[in-house]
C-alpha cells in the first residue's frame, strides 16, 4: 500500500512538473509573441466602424477602441461626444509586423474612410470623428506623411486629405460596451446600415489580407 502511494505521489509530482513546464512554455511563447507585436493608432470616424475593419486583417492580434489627443484625463464617452475634450475616437491596433506591415495598415486606414472631410464621417460630425494618424515612432511618421502626400498627388480624392499626423498621446480605453461592438451588436441599426456595407466593401478590396 505504502509503495503504491509513493508511486502515485511520484507520478503526481512528475505530472505537475510537466504541467508547470507546459505553463512556463506557454508563458514564454506568449511573452515572445507580445515582444514581436507593434502598435498603431488611427482615428477614422466612429470607432465601432474602424474596429470592425481592422479586426478582419491577418496579422492583427487585437483592436481596442478608445480616445486620444485631448486634454481631459480619463474621459467618458459622454464627455467625448460633446466635442469639447479634444479627443478623437480611435482604435489601437496590436499587430505582428511579420504578417502585416505598417504600410498595409495605412492602406486599410485610408481606404476605409473619407480622409477629406474635416471633423466628419458621413452623418457623424464633430472633432471626435476627425481623421488622424497617431504615430508611435519616427518610421511611422515618415510613412504616414509619405503616403498622405502621394495620395494627395495622385488625385485619389477630388478634395485634399485633411488627415492629421501627430505623435501618439495618452490612450484611454473606451468603456467595455464599446469593445468588439460590431461582432456583439450586428443587428443594431447602426451596425446593419452603416458598418456592414462598409465592411463588405472593405472585404472585397482587401480579400488577400483577411484572416482565414
Amino acid at each position: 500500500m505504502i509503495r503504491n502511494i509513493v508511486m502515485i505521489m511520484l507520478l503526481a509530482t512528475g505530472c505537475q512538473a510537466n504541467v508547470d513546464q507546459q505553463k512556463k512554455g506557454d508563458l514564454e511563447m506568449s511573452e515572445s509573441m507580445s515582444n514581436k507585436m507593434e502598435t498603431a493608432t488611427f482615428g477614422a470616424g466612429c470607432f465601432w466602424c474602424v474596429e470592425a475593419v481592422f479586426q478582419e486583417l491577418e496579422g492583427v492580434q487585437k483592436v481596442i477602441s478608445g480616445y486620444e489627443g485631448g486634454q481631459v484625463v480619463n474621459p467618458t464617452y459622454k464627455q467625448v461626444c460633446t466635442g469639447t475634450t479634444g479627443h478623437a475616437e480611435v482604435i489601437q491596433v496590436k499587430y505582428d509586423p511579420s504578417k502585416i506591415s505598417y504600410e498595409e495598415l495605412l492602406a486599410a486606414f485610408w481606404q476605409s474612410h473619407d480622409p477629406t472631410t474635416l471633423n466628419r464621417q458621413g452623418n457623424d460630425m464633430g472633432t471626435q470623428y476627425r481623421s488622424a494618424v497617431f504615430y508611435h515612432n519616427e518610421e511611422q511618421r515618415k510613412l504616414a506623411e509619405k503616403y498622405k502626400a502621394e495620395l494627395d498627388k495622385s488625385g485619389a480624392w477630388s478634395n485634399p486629405i485633411v488627415t492629421e499626423i501627430v505623435p501618439a498621446a495618452t490612450f484611454y480605453e473606451a468603456e467595455d460596451y464599446h469593445q468588439n461592438y460590431y461582432n456583439l451588436n450586428g443587428d443594431q441599426p447602426y451596425c446593419a446600415y452603416v458598418i456592414r456595407p462598409k465592411l463588405d466593401k472593405f472585404r472585397k478590396v482587401f480579400k488577400e489580407k483577411l484572416k482565414k
